[in-house]
């Protein structure tokens, strides 16, 4: 890795990992966005601690549990730049609907009324929730917000490299809520 290239990383809260497939669908520009960047941590490649000085993070998924909280405190204090990548990420979204009818009104619904004699509600893979879903500034400082569900490819292509640039993109060019 070379000391004068970019620090990028990615990370997935609670979400579907949408914008991370859209990330991908960057296709053969991610060849010519590695030659810019050092991506130093992501789900898609296998590093299992959040480095130290990274210069742009994009983060997806909302703050569903401690574990999504604490990731996004790591992230923040190690970031120069954090950006909100998609309507989870910005809004609470999807994760968020859950808000209107409590954990264990949905814990019920999804895991106890799906058929299965009896039932297990799991306790150990699925990490306990908060009572409230919230959006990422809800509890760290965000410098940028891309909304989209998930955001394009080409928005996501248009704010890396303008930020590699220098400078920050108009996102209500490339972006809306719900798409």
């Amino acid at each position: 890795m070379s000391a004068n290239k970019p620090r990028v990383a990615t990370a997935w809260l609670d979400g579907c990992s949408g914008c991370h497939m859209s990330f991908l669908d960057i296709d053969d520009r991610l060849i010519e966005l590695v030659d810019k960047i050092d991506l130093v941590y992501s789900p898609i490649i296998d590093i299992k601690e959040f480095p130290e000085h990274v210069d742009v993070a994009l983060v997806e998924g909302s703050i569903s549990s401690h574990e999504d909280l604490e990731k996004v405190q790591k992230i923040r204090q190690r970031t120069k730049i954090l950006i909100s990548l998609g309507d989870c990420a910005v809004t609470g979204n999807v994760p968020s609907l859950r808000n209107a009818f409590g954990v264990e009104a949905t814990m019920q619904r999804v895991y106890g009324n799906n058929g299965a004699p009896h039932p297990p509600i799991p306790d150990e893979v699925v990490p306990p929730l908060f009572r409230r879903v919230r959006p990422i500034h809800e509890v760290v400082k965000v410098d940028m917000f891309v909304p989209g569900c998930p955001p394009s490819a080409e928005a996501i292509w248009k704010v890396i490299t303008d930020l590699l640039e220098g400078h920050q993109t108009n996102v209500t060019d490339y972006t809306r809520f719900g798409a």
